[in-house]
């Protein structure tokens, strides 16, 4: 039975057409993968769904039911309900407050029935097989808790069809496969859900039906078992995609990073000698303590012991603004919380952190910042229309791409970059390691933490693996294989030694 149907979806932005004559549609108790690149139109289409957007043209009929005028609230009144990527909770609200906001129990004198929504939220845990005390305040939560919480909101709301944007993107394994499932138990009740990732091996385990869309327009949809990541990989980035290795082989200089015995707040004894021009490929399993040594490096934690050295400079009153001096940058991996400035355009999004280190200038001069930002908006191949757009405006490929630019312009020549792929499609991937390999050639030293294998082999000269928060082994390119990789990520090495 066809749960969705929308049909003839066309929408444009400022006169500019972000969807034409898009046709899609989902199956009650399916798992429908939309795919495509970053700005090809998949978020739009869910959010005219999600009635954030209206549609130009097109119709959209739900259970039979024609959809007129959708907004936020007619969309969830009918039972479609958007998970974004980037969750909508509120931090300082409990999660059972987070569940029934605007949608409180109360008591015949009209005050809240707490003990009711505690007990009720508990049950709709349970029920999930989630582990979550429903008075825990959300910001204590770990973020595949917070992902299940929100899904946990949206059943409360009955809600029929699930809109799941990058599910997994801050997920451990054991996190994705209780998500995966809760969505078959899900999908056995009659649930739908619309799967939105880059992530080909998860698509081809949790999918039914596919749809991918490129620049705007419907390519190609059917079932997931009749194609291939490979096939569907081209249908996404068209006559772009490429299979050649970005790596390229370089001449690197003196220690210009230096660990010696470092610990702190999640990781310990951490001994490493990085060159100027070299990357260095970090990995490990969720919470390994990679993260956490990026942000002591960064100056974001303290030192807790060990030293630390910048081109022969120990290290001693650390700080990010002492970072920055020492020419240090960090992308981390949550841009929302961590990197993007909402409220700022692209241009201000550029030059704040360099304002920061030149603060005895009063005056920023608008005229020199738009150079500034117009030069490395073609060095990275920003894809905007002006530097006084929101950043918002841009897809997350090309945000990364600005918070680059942001640390390129205070003459950061140590750049760490903590997932710097997480939640960007497969075209504007390449850009970035294509970027990190050319940033290298020029001197720059960059030190990559990812969960994905295949990124470290396309950009990183050597692989540090870590596991529960020490440094387990190094790795040259030759012995970056994922089975290697993973054999010391989950520490079965030490079981294979220990059964030998």
């Amino acid at each position: 039975m066809e749960m969705l149907k929308m049909t003839d979806i066309s929408k444009s932005f400022f006169g500019v057409p972000v969807l034409k004559h898009v046709d899609f549609s989902v199956e009650q108790g399916e798992v429908h993968a939309l795919l495509g690149e970053n700005g090809a139109g998949k978020s739009t289409l869910m959010n005219i769904l999600a009635g954030v957007y209206t549609r130009d043209s097109g119709t959209v009929l739900f259970n039979g039911e024609k959809l007129e005028h959708t907004t936020v609230k007619s969309s969830d009144a009918v039972g479609i309900a958007f998970v974004h990527q980037e969750l909508n909770l509120f931090n300082d609200l409990k999660a059972f407050e987070n569940i029934f906001l605007c949608k409180e129990i109360t008591k015949k004198s009209g005050m809240l029935d707490k003990k009711a929504m505690i007990k009720k939220a508990g049950e709709l845990f349970e029920s999930l097989g989630v582990e979550i005390e429903p008075t825990m305040m959300v910001s204590e939560l770990e973020t595949g808790k917070k992902q299940l919480l929100e899904i946990a909101k949206a059943l409360y709301a009955n809600a029929k069809l699930f809109i799941l944007d990058e599910p997994t993107t801050a997920l451990n394994n054991e996190e994705i496969g209780h998500l995966f499932t809760i969505i078959r138990k899900l999908k056995e009740q009659g649930k739908s859900f619309v799967f939105i990732s880059h992530k080909m091996t998860e698509i081809f385990t949790i999918a039914d039906q596919y749809t991918v869309l490129r620049n705007g327009e419907f390519i190609n949809t059917g079932k997931i078992t009749e194609t291939n990541p490979h096939e569907v990989t081209r249908m996404m980035v068209g006559s772009k995609y490429c299979e050649q290795e970005a790596y390229e082989t370089r001449e690197c200089g003196e220690p210009v990073l230096e660990l010696g015995h470092l610990s702190g707040h999640g990781f310990s004894d951490v001994s490493l000698s990085i060159n100027k021009g070299e990357v260095i490929g970090f990995t490990g399993l969720v919470g390994s303590g990679v993260s956490e040594m990026f942000q002591t490096i960064f100056g974001v934690l303290p030192i807790t012991g060990g030293t630390l050295k910048i081109r022969d400079s120990a290290v001693s009153m650390h700080s990010i603004h002492n970072a920055m001096k020492k020419r240090v940058s960090m992308i981390p991996s949550n841009r929302k919380e961590n990197s993007v400035i909402q409220d700022f355009t692209l241009l201000e999004n550029c030059y704040v952190s360099e304002h920061t280190l030149s603060h005895k200038i009063q005056h920023i001069f608008s005229r020199k910042e738009n150079k500034k930002f117009c030069k490395l908006e073609k060095v990275l191949n920003i894809k905007s229309n002006s530097p006084g757009d929101m950043i918002t405006s841009l897809s997350g490929g090309n945000q990364q791409k600005v918070i680059l630019a942001r640390w390129l312009n205070t003459k950061a020549d140590i750049l760490l970059m903590d997932n710097p792929t997480q939640g960007i499609d497969v075209g504007a991937k390449a850009e970035i390691y294509k970027l990190i390999n050319q940033l290298a050639k020029e001197g720059k030293t960059i030190l990559v933490n990812t969960l994905e294998i295949p990124e470290l082999q396309q950009v990183a000269d050597r692989c540090v693996v870590f596991y529960h928060g020490h440094l387990q082994t190094e790795l040259s390119r030759d012995d970056m294989s994922e089975e290697t990789v993973m054999l010391w990520a989950t520490n079965a090495i030490n079981s294979l030694e220990v059964a030998k």
